[in-house]
């Protein structure tokens, strides 16, 4: 009796069993059943490359660059005895920047200051001699020279005692300096870096359309992209003759720093060149762009599947954008979506 009680057991809960595996197996082909329909298609709004009209006006990135940087050597040798300007003052041209032990070369200066006066007396005295014809032309001349030489020496004397007080030859700020009180200096010793920054030089890169447009002298609107709602007014000062390796120009924009020198040297900056002719562009809506204006792509949608492709962006107008490679009128893009959407997946047009 109790065996074929187990065995009625048994058989129950293998029902029980299959039967929870068929439950499970129609619920998983349900929900497959869900997702396929879910992953059928994803609705999007769909618009297409446009050609249209914009004007040549055009912007370009750079970095500033001081108008004036200097590398200060030394043109003397000796011991430094002071120093008078340091790391961040700002220097005017002629400024004393630092003092160098001067002992011997003063010394050396009174000598040739000695020699260059008994020369001159000798000299005198040779040309009243000469006057009574008491002496050779060539004692004369010998004279003569001898006066010359003299002064040549006692003019370098006197440069090499006003090389020990070192001056700053520009205006500037000194950006770095090399030197402290002790320090021995050899000829061509580093002393300071000393930049000026009261101009800065604005250097960017245009492709060959944009740089038949400028010319020497243009003014352009220049903002610093750590505050560009800043503007500064600069002018074209030089364009490049030749291409880089990239095919692009060099163009260099020299601008005013304001009063506090706010701008500085290797900020980044944006220089906007307005222009009041047109040109034919492709334009697409700015909002189909995936991703960063620096690495733009668009889905592109080809027999209802999208599919991501990188473009080359130009001009960046108010909603729109120039579209300079990766597309062609015709061809359906999506507009708005794009945030459902995969490489390869599934659209329908709203």
């Amino acid at each position: 009796m109790k065996k074929i009680i187990y065995i009625i057991v048994a058989f129950a809960l293998v029902g029980l069993v299959a039967y929870k595996l068929v439950d499970n197996k129609k619920e998983m082909a349900t929900e497959a059943a869900v997702a396929e329909i879910k992953s059928e298609a994803i609705a999007v709004q769909i618009t297409e490359p446009k050609l249209g009209k914009i004007d040549k006006s055009f912007t370009a990135q750079g970095n500033f660059k001081p108008v004036q940087t200097l590398a200060l050597m030394s043109e003397t040798s000796g011991q430094i005895k002071q120093v008078l300007k340091r790391k961040g003052d700002r220097v005017r041209a002629g400024d004393l920047l630092l003092v160098v032990e001067a002992n011997t070369m003063n010394a050396d200066l009174a000598t040739a200051q000695a020699n260059y006066e008994r020369a001159q007396r000798d000299l005198g005295r040779y040309e009243n001699l000469a006057a009574g014809e008491a002496i050779t032309k060539r004692q004369l001349e010998e004279a003569r020279l001898a006066v010359k030489t003299s002064q040549a020496q006692l003019i370098a004397a006197r440069q090499r005692v006003n090389k020990t007080r070192i001056t700053s030859p520009i205006n500037g700020e000194i950006n770095e300096m090399y030197i402290e009180v002790g320090s021995y200096l050899g000829m061509a010793t580093k002393l300071y870096d000393i930049v000026n920054v009261d101009r800065l030089k604005l250097n960017v890169k245009v492709d060959e359309a944009q740089v038949l447009l400028i010319k020497k002298g243009d003014k352009v609107d220049v903002r610093a992209d750590v505050n560009a709602t800043q503007e500064y007014q600069g002018t074209v000062k030089a364009i490049a003759a030749q291409a880089d390796a990239a095919l692009k120009y060099d163009v260099e924009i020299e601008l005013k720093n304001p009063g506090n020198n706010s701008l500085r040297a290797g900020m980044y900056g944006t220089a906007a060149f307005e222009l009041a002719e047109e040109r034919d562009a492709l334009l697409l809506p700015r909002e189909a762009i995936v991703g960063s204006l620096q690495d733009p792509a668009v889905y592109v949608v080809e027999n209802n599947i999208a599919r991501l492709k990188k473009i080359k962006i130009g001009t960046i107008t108010q909603g729109q954008v120039e579209v300079a490679e990766g597309l062609a009128t015709g061809q359906k893009v999506v507009q708005s979506g794009q945030i459902n959407l995969r490489e390869g997946s599934k659209v329908t047009a709203l």
